[in-house]
């Protein structure tokens, strides 16, 4: 019986496989057979062993696991720009759900392309998405080629998707139905917050999640007044709120927990809870900074998120690396807190932790789904090289990506994407803008 052939072997300077061991592994190889990884290791013997496959070959490249983006609104780069240096709830209230109001289906699934390609651009290969319209950032999704656990948000109030609350439910149900056994799209159960959304549409989302074992995605504990308005309500913080309703554990993404006591960060361990971290958007909206080096002691699984481009204002996971590991040392003091490999982790298997998937995705190892990219070190901003490591965090950015894989499929080479008609949407996205533009305007 003959062994497994490779489809795909990709070389370069060096392999960061994202294991155990914080393995460099210099002049390394990935063999590809199908939308699997087949072998990791030195190039030379991937190449004598399977000496039939194509191979991307790059004498000064990094190859690693694709960035895992545990939280964003990819449609929201439609309002890039719209609202700024504004607090989150005025934002919301005041700029962001008015326009919202008036986004069709056919805008979501516009801005779900423009952000995938700024995503596939900058070395992301997976994100968990909450938004309106769900079912065309799915699409958008397939069309990709994208991984990407999405869910549609639901809230109290109607929604310019579906209308009346109880539509959401049937319109959440079918997509259920729709994507159970899809290759790349997961369906989650997503609440937008405790502070719009009551007690008894919290539980039932969580009865409904628990049934599907589907995630369960919320924000959090993002800033005071959300821990004002919820103490008032309630008599309790939104994580108090949460516990007391059966609601934590380990199928929850809560985005954000700025706003986090000890004694929370003990019981979201507790319950297995895993966080996205988002923050450029928590310092853009001064919401705070959530204390992660504390989450990670206590043994909480945490993840980067970039937000909506709405309150970031892109979606670059390289940008956002770098953003995690400053605010930390600076909001301690601590130069040593969240390191570059501590970073690093969190953007890779740390995310895939968060998203139940690291038996999937977010290291290279046999028998794991092929989701890698290739940056290009031969670069005056990367020259020389000490530490690979550090430079993915400090000095790397996502324009330096050069090819990527997901599912052991190329969608990007050479920076040309693949699996998207790039010129195509920036037209069309500017075309909204300038719709909006007008709106806004009285036009």
């Amino acid at each position: 019986m003959s062994a497994q052939q490779a489809d795909l072997i990709l070389t370069g300077r060096y392999l960061l496989p994202m294991d155990d061991n914080q393995s460099v592994i210099e002049h390394g190889g990935v063999a590809v057979a199908g939308d699997s990884i087949l072998a990791v290791g030195k190039a030379d013997e991937l190449l004598a062993r399977y000496p039939e496959a194509e191979v991307v070959a790059e004498p000064m490249g990094l190859i690693m696991p694709g960035l895992i983006n545990v939280h964003t609104h990819a449609a929201m780069s439609l309002f890039r720009g719209m609202a700024d240096d504004l607090p989150l709830m005025q934002w919301l209230q005041d700029h962001i759900f008015p326009a919202e109001a008036t986004l069709t289906g056919e805008q979501v699934y516009q801005g779900t392309l423009l952000s995938l390609c700024e995503m596939i651009k900058s070395g992301t290969t997976t994100f968990c998405d909450m938004y309106l319209f769900a079912g065309e950032v799915a699409r958008a999704a397939s069309e990709a080629g994208m991984r990407a656990w999405i869910g549609e948000v639901l809230y109290d109030f109607p929604s310019p998707n579906y209308g009346e609350l109880e539509n959401g439910f049937a319109y959440v149900q079918e997509l259920l139905d729709r994507y159970r056994n899809h290759p790349l799209i997961s369906i989650t159960l997503d609440p937008h917050a405790v502070y719009s959304c009551s007690p008894a549409l919290l539980t039932r989302l969580g009865d409904l999640a628990r049934a599907e074992g589907a995630l369960y995605v919320i924000h959090l504990a993002e800033n005071e007044e959300e821990v004002r308005t919820c103490r008032q309500r309630y008599g309790r913080t939104p994580v108090e709120h949460l516990e007391s309703l059966g609601l934590l554990g380990p199928h929850v993404a809560a985005a954000h927990c700025v706003m986090l006591t000890n004694a929370e960060i003990a019981l979201l361990a507790a319950r297995g809870v895993n966080v996205a971290h988002c923050p450029e958007s928590n310092l853009k909206l001064a919401s705070g900074i959530a204390p992660v080096v504390d989450m990670l002691a206590a043994g909480i699984a945490v993840g980067i998120g970039t937000d909506g481009s709405a309150s970031n204002n892109d979606v670059d996971m390289f940008g956002e690396m770098n953003t995690t590991a400053k605010i930390h040392k600076v909001d301690r003091l601590d130069p040593t807190a969240m390191n570059a490999a501590t970073t690093l982790h969190a953007a890779t298997m740390g995310g895939a932790k968060v998203l139940g998937a690291e038996h999937l995705i977010g290291s290279l190892a046999p028998g794991k789904k092929a989701d890698c990219i290739v940056l290009d070190l031969d670069q005056p901003h990367l020259t020389p090289i000490y530490h690979p490591v550090s430079h993915l965090v400090y000095a790397a950015r996502g324009g330096d990506v050069i090819h990527s894989v997901i599912n052991g499929r190329v969608v990007m080479r050479e920076r040309q994407l693949l699996t998207l008609d790039e010129p195509a949407i920036l037209a069309r996205a500017a075309e909204i803008g300038a719709g909006f533009r007008q709106s806004r305007n009285g036009g």
